[in-house]
């Protein structure tokens, strides 16, 4: 029996890290539809609605609230229908019965979550430059981190840059040059999720840069140029930051800080 057309399910031990799934809680997980992201880089709309939102107990359940003919969800300010939409960083998904509104983003041990943010900060979302061309008739383009093409952008806009897009005139509002001093966060390896300064960058011809980032306690990590998603001039991001501002506590520290919690809980 031959292969009929795209898998709609994978099964959950084979799903991302990212989703955070339990194995035992099931077989089968939800295959996110082509969009605008990579498998391995976001995760479904159900999933969300299911796991982190708490606002469906199940598929069947997660499934209704995206097919409501009254148009519950919005990502990035459109209306999306399809429960396995795939949802990447700094996506923007808006609720407006609940007149709720998160920003994807990763914590420090790389899972997807939902960052609530206010009306205003909803309505942009900065977008990482991948490619820089001029295409034909001598049209130059951008092509960003979400599959977006972006005409005639300013000449000072480089591939590494992140630009400040606004989802409702779909134009560039603002741009955060990728340069020593920058406010960074990391998009993959080991160090996934933390945010810090950018201090330098390592050129190695024929293989991986480094860039070396140090966080606001003073800890310095390395990772390859790829990961790296700037979200502010050094100063202040542009974005809002979940609690916690992308510092990876040691073990150690998360005990203290569990038991500080438990104890503040009990008196």
């Amino acid at each position: 029996m031959g292969y009929k057309g795209q898998r709609k399910s994978m099964k959950r031990v084979a799903t991302p890290k990212s989703w955070y799934l339990g194995k035992l809680k099931g077989v089968y997980a939800t295959r996110p539809s082509q969009g605008p992201h990579k498998l391995w880089e976001c995760i479904p709309m159900n999933v969300l609605l299911q796991q982190r939102l708490k606002y469906a107990l199940n598929r069947n359940e997660a499934r209704k609230i995206a097919y409501d003919k009254e148009g519950l969800i919005k990502v990035d300010g459109k209306l999306r229908r399809d429960h396995r939409y795939p949802l990447g960083m700094m996506d923007v998904v808006s609720i407006e019965k609940t007149n709720e509104h998160f920003r994807i983003l990763q914590d420090v041990k790389g899972r997807f979550m939902p960052h609530r943010i206010n009306a205003d900060e909803a309505g942009f979302k900065l977008c990482k430059v991948t490619k820089k061309f001029i295409g034909k008739n001598k049209i130059p383009y951008i092509v960003t981190h979400d599959a977006r093409t972006i005409r005639f952008p300013h000449p000072d806009i480089q591939i590494g840059d992140s630009v400040k897009f606004n989802l409702a005139t779909k134009e560039i509002d603002g741009v955060i040059k990728f340069v020593q001093g920058a406010t960074v966060t990391l998009t993959g390896g080991n160090n996934i999720g933390r945010i810090g300064v950018l201090q330098s960058i390592e050129k190695h011809i024929g293989s991986y840069d480094i860039v070396h980032v140090k966080d606001a306690k003073g800890n310095s990590f390395t990772t390859r140029l790829v990961n790296v998603f700037v979200i502010g001039d050094g100063k202040t991001p542009a974005i809002s930051l979940p609690k916690g501002e992308g510092v990876r506590l040691t073990l150690t520290e998360e005990r203290n800080a569990r038991i500080a919690g438990e104890e503040g809980d009990d008196e």
